[in-house]
């Protein structure tokens, strides 16, 4: 029984307060790497496990969602708040805290979805966004692109 099972047989269906990562994946030719789960595209991410730091549950849902190795990670933002609530099918309520990161270190590994969650896995150009991806993802990409990406390119120009 994982950790939000455990949490789920104590309180139901009530909500929770989850930490959750996701990672902008940027390649070596500027394209960004998205997910697709249940007919929406996303980056790619999830839940933080108990013990596990905020990196290695980048690394780990990275893996099991898409098949590759990451490196080095660099904080974009964390992101939380009301409009950071879900309520799932079944009932579960939670309010998910959201670190988001970026690299551009992929260190090996073949693109392949996990076929449980993910559906499909794909590099995409700046200049084409999937039209259906999700508000909160937008968000990140709004940070990322804004001073967080100039910050980025500056530390990369050095």
């Amino acid at each position: 029984m994982g950790y939000i099972e455990y949490l789920r047989a104590l309180v139901g269906t009530r909500a929770l307060i989850l930490t959750g990562v996701t990672v902008l994946v940027i390649d070596q030719n500027s394209r960004f790497l998205m997910v697709q789960s249940e007919k929406m595209w996303k980056l790619p991410g999830g839940f933080i496990e108990l013990g596990e730091s905020a990196e290695e549950a980048c690394r780990r849902e990275i893996l099991e969602e898409t098949g590759i190795n990451i490196g080095n990670l660099q904080l974009i933002g964390v992101f939380s708040g009301k409009d950071y609530f879900t309520k799932l099918p079944n009932g579960d309520q939670y309010f998910s805290v959201n670190i988001a990161y970026v690299t551009e270190e992929i260190l090996s590994g073949d693109l392949k979805p996990d076929d449980i969650e993910i559906q499909k896995v794909q590099f995409f150009k700046w200049s084409a966004f999937p039209k259906d991806l999700s508000e909160r993802d937008r968000q990140i990409f709004i940070c990322f692109k804004g001073v967080t990406f100039f910050i980025y390119k500056f530390f990369h120009s050095i």
